[in-house]
């Protein structure tokens, strides 16, 4: 199994109850509020777990980004992943993901994610995503035409990635009269790419046809299992049979010393979900022709009372109970964790340890016995279940720095 260490940088310095009292505070909630004081010590702090995570032993650091919300501060992933090329040796740097229909010029972000690659030393990650809804909104980007720009834009990226240029691109949305980029990546035919998701159907089915893994968001185990499900009916579809390398699963763990002290970091998690710090007006999260036509029809209803939150509305000791929550000590956490895994069978897991107002202290306490108790377990459970992730599952090329050679993994060994 591949193993990573995730929080949403969340700008936890600022007026909470000013924030609950505004309401939706993804996309308007004025941006007075924030404290650059605040954000230059919060950044740094983010910086030096990331590090910590490495040297207690996690196999990648995930990255994500959002625009206008106090509940993510990576404004830009490709910034972060950059100094994390630099400033780390070992582990994969897993950016899921760029918001491809918000990048006005696709072969600059290829360019920036082939320098990634290079100053990593081929450990980059490239993972893609569509971006929130109100994420159109806050970038000026037409959401009717979020899924047709995310397409083409992944098609010019791999292309300006895999094919010699100079050659032309005259698409829907991009015009290129000469795509020809010096930066190329390190890894051929290029990164890895994984794709992140949690609603749609139409991601998953494209994710399936690409071969990608499809990493699931903090869904419950019982929609999880749903989504492996269309995803292996589509990679039937097109000629293979899906696997635990093509599935991975992002799960809120926090570990303390103490069940208490868990519990009590634990309930910060409630920040994405409103409790503390508010959500965007669902009307904003799915503007006309983001979603599909079911999938927009759901959340209007849910927006005008006639309907259930599509995403649940469970509290904090439901998702506890049902293991979307998992907190403890690791004695208590890794049981939870093998039920968890022998339900939904992925090769990839993703650990959102931290988050909302938990002190700096209690966050490196969490990622050491995450990374040195916890981590070592469920790969022993991954062995004994056989849930390879993809570098397991394949041979990737192995590069001596010394003498630029490329040799097969197993020869290398």
């Amino acid at each position: 199994m591949h193993l990573m260490y995730f929080t949403e940088q969340p700008m936890s310095a600022y007026d909470a109850k000013a924030g609950l009292d505004y309401g939706a505070t993804a996309l308007t909630f004025s941006n007075s509020h924030f404290d650059p004081v605040a954000g230059s010590r919060l950044y740094n702090q983010y910086l030096e777990d990331y590090i910590y995570a490495e040297e207690c032993g996690a196999d990648g650091i995930m990255l994500n980004e959002h625009h206008n919300a106090p509940f993510c501060m990576q404004a830009k992933t490709n910034v972060f992943a950059s100094i994390l090329a630099a400033v780390t040796k070992r582990v994969k740097i897993v950016i899921l993901g760029n918001p491809l229909p918000l990048a006005e010029n696709p072969v600059r972000l290829a360019e920036e994610l082939s320098m990634i690659d290079m100053i990593s030393k081929g450990r980059l990650v490239s993972g893609f995503v569509r971006g929130g809804g109100q994420e159109q909104l806050a970038t000026g980007v037409n959401p009717a035409f979020n899924r047709e720009r995310f397409e083409e834009a992944h098609d010019l990226i791999v292309k300006a990635w895999t094919q010699p240029g100079p050659f032309r691109w005259e698409g829907t949305h991009y015009q290129h009269r000469v795509v020809n980029p010096w930066a190329v990546p390190l890894q051929k035919p290029h990164p890895r790419i994984w794709i992140p998701g949690v609603l749609s159907k139409e991601t998953v089915i494209w994710t399936a046809r690409h071969r990608y893994p499809y990493i699931a968001l903090n869904t419950s185990p019982e929609a999880t299992k749903s989504i492996w499900d269309t995803y292996s009916a589509a990679a039937n579809d097109v000629g293979y049979t899906a696997g635990p390398e093509n599935f991975g699963y992002l799960i809120r763990v926090h570990v303390q010393e103490t069940e208490e002290k868990a519990l009590e970091n634990a309930r910060q998690f409630m920040w994405m979900q409103g409790e503390f710090t508010g959500l965007a007006n669902p009307v904003w999260a799915n503007p006309a022709g983001y979603f599909s036509p079911s999938g927009r029809r759901n959340f209007v209803e849910f927006a005008v009372g006639r309907a259930k939150n599509p995403r649940g509305a469970m509290t904090f000791e439901e998702q506890v109970a049902s293991t979307m929550i998992i907190a403890g000590t690791p004695k208590t956490v890794i049981p939870r964790l093998r039920w968890l895994i022998e339900r939904t069978r992925p090769g990839i897991m993703a650990f959102w340890a931290n988050d909302g107002t938990v002190s700096p202290e209690d966050s490196r306490t969490c990622i050491r016995l995450l990374c040195q108790e916890v981590m070592p377990a469920v790969r022993e459970i991954g062995k004994e279940l056989g849930l390879n992730s993809p570098f397991e599952a394949d041979a990737p090329v192995s590069i001596d720095y010394a003498t630029d050679l490329r040799v097969p993994a197993a020869a290398a060994e």
